[in-house]
Order: C-alpha cells, then structure tokens, then sequence
C-alpha cells in the first residue's frame, strides 16, 4: 500500500495506491472538507507494521491524526501543537 497527502480545494485528503501503479482513491473521513489551509511535511508521516497497518500523520497547522485501519478512516489525537516537522511510531510487542 501506498499513500500520498494532499490538500486542494481547501480540503484535506490522503491519497492510497493498493497496486503501487497509478491507481489512487482519495480517502476524506476524519479529515477537515472546508476552509483548510494546512500542509503536511515530507517527514510527517508513518505507519505503523501492524495489519491493518495504522497510519499517522501530522501537519503544519498544529494536528496530528491517527488511523488504525489503514487510512479508512481517522481522527485528530492531538490538535494546537506548533507545526509538526516529523512524526514517528513505535509498535509494542504483544
């Protein structure tokens, strides 16, 4: 799986390749449609090696957001940091 981020029209989206090849699905749940002037860095972005492999991802407006279905859906886990320049996980053992 691969995955992109974008914003256009003003709108939040990661983008996802199942095949690797030039197929991609906008995916928007959990993620500002309006009015949203952020970007996400070339760094702030990770997922984790579980499966469905969570994805994590941090921009520059202050918010970090977590998807544990590989990029189904997600939410914000955290909202008015500075610009988030990086972001790491760390999976745990069971």
């Amino acid at each position: 799986m691969s995955t992109k981020i974008l914003h256009q029209s003003r709108q939040l989206k990661v983008w996802r390749s199942r095949t690797g090849d030039n197929e991609w699905e906008p995916l928007t749940r959990g993620l500002p449609q309006q009015n949203c002037y952020v970007n996400v860095l070339r760094d702030a972005m990770a997922v984790d090696s579980l499966d469905a492999c969570g994805v994590y991802f941090g921009t520059t407006g202050g918010q970090v957001y977590a998807s544990a279905d590989a990029g189904e859906t997600r939410s914000a886990i955290v909202r008015d940091l500075p610009a988030v320049l990086s972001v790491e996980v760390q999976t745990l053992g069971e």
